[in-house]
């Protein structure tokens, strides 16, 4: 049996691997509903909203993939981990933005 700690550095590891740097915006914005506790900050949210629409174009690969590591983080810390695993490893291969498509 995986612990969570295990299981969190295995999507992390995942969602990496095969050149992959996130979710496409339909599918990213999907995994950021299913996180709980989302609450407006200021002019922000926490966890902050994917960096799609405008942001897409205006980001780097490596700042979309630090967004997407902190909202797997996220999901960790608020227990719905297994959810989020199970809906990033369930997308098909053209539902991932990749370094080739930077």
């Amino acid at each position: 049996m995986t612990n969570d700690s295990d299981k969190l550095t295995s999507l992390l590891a995942y969602v990496q691997a095969e050149r992959r740097v996130c979710p496409q915006p339909q599918q990213w914005n999907a995994l950021w509903e299913m996180l709980p506790g989302k609450e407006r900050d200021g002019g922000s949210w926490k966890p902050s909203l994917p960096l799609i629409l405008a942001a897409w174009w205006h980001t780097s690969a490596l700042e979309k993939q630090i967004r997407l590591r902190e909202h797997i983080e996220y999901a960790a810390q608020h227990l719905v981990l297994d959810s989020a695993d199970s809906f990033l490893r369930g997308l098909p291969p053209q539902d991932w933005h990749t370094l080739e498509d930077a």
